[in-house]
């Protein structure tokens, strides 16, 4: 919702040209309650990476058979690993290659969101890929993890079990769960969406620099290091207030910059719009 009340005319107009094209926007709209149907599907869009996890008509790579593939899909793999990159917090741990693509990814998915030679399908297919990683580069545990004396990784904080007093029902539960809630329940809708965005963005002013894809990993990872981890030994360590407060403005301010800067990136990536016609149709 930031991004979008950050982008200019022009750049709404492109992005809803594409996400017309992508095979799931009937659904998009299907979960609205009117309103602006390019507003709609791009919020819908910005869930659709993480939203096709329960989804069966798609698969995950090692663990089940392939699904048929669809219309308008290039297959159904549900691309768990383009979500995080696992690199180590604390000293000296991880041997060998970092686990998960998204400082990759992101870059090939920018690429073609912008490429005018590539077709409408494989754009609007990369779309919703892209809305959805620029927000996860901006959540420390999609690009950290902590290890074990044993060399095993956390998984970005999944593994670590935590209790959390401020939780309106679930109080137990994964560090990652809990800083991915900390912005607000990714449930939210209508004018309740709207105002969070806006008592966001009315406390985290535009960077002063969008930086890059690597440069927001860096942050996050940063910020995984340095203040992401509850303090102490505790096998499963209680929120302390003090740390939930300092929590709560960490994710807001990374939820707004993630904001800030998806809509500088679609606007350099789209800002003549998209080509109307598609290389499949001459």
């Amino acid at each position: 919702m930031i991004a979008w009340e950050s982008m200019d005319a022009g750049t709404k107009s492109a992005v809803g040209q594409l996400l017309r094209q992508h095979p799931d926007y009937e659904r998009w709209q299907a979960r609205a309650h009117g309103g602006d149907p390019e507003l709609t599907a791009f919020l819908e869009a910005s869930t659709w990476p993480d939203d096709i996890r329960k989804d069966r008509r798609f698969y995950t790579t090692g663990r089940e058979e392939p699904t048929a593939t669809l219309p308008g899909f290039p297959d159904m793999e549900r691309r768990l690993h383009w979500h995080y990159v696992d690199r180590p917090v604390n000293p000296g741990a991880g041997t060998g290659p970092a686990a998960g693509v998204i400082d990759r990814q992101l870059a090939v998915l920018a690429r073609i969101v912008g490429d005018r030679q590539a077709t409408m399908a494989e754009r609007a297919y990369a779309l919703p890929w892209l809305i959805h990683l620029v927000g996860d580069a901006h959540q420390p545990l999609h690009a950290a993890s902590r290890y074990g004396p044993d060399g095993q990784s956390d998984n970005g904080g999944n593994l670590v079990s935590i209790v959390n007093p401020f939780a309106a029902r679930y109080t137990s539960m994964s560090l990652h769960r809990y800083w991915d809630d900390l912005p607000g329940p990714p449930w939210l809708r209508d004018g309740r969406l709207a105002s969070a965005a806006r008592s966001l963005a009315a406390l985290h002013r535009p960077p002063t620099s969008p930086g890059t894809p690597e440069q927001w990993l860096d942050e996050s990872w940063r910020l995984a290091r340095e203040r992401v981890y509850p303090p102490g030994d505790d096998a499963v360590p209680t929120i302390s207030a003090t740390f939930h407060e300092d929590a709560l403005a960490i994710a807001g301010r990374r939820v707004a910059e993630a904001g800030y800067r998806l809509a500088d990136l679609l606007q350099r990536l789209l800002h003549s719009g998209p080509r109307r016609e598609d290389r499949n149709d001459r």
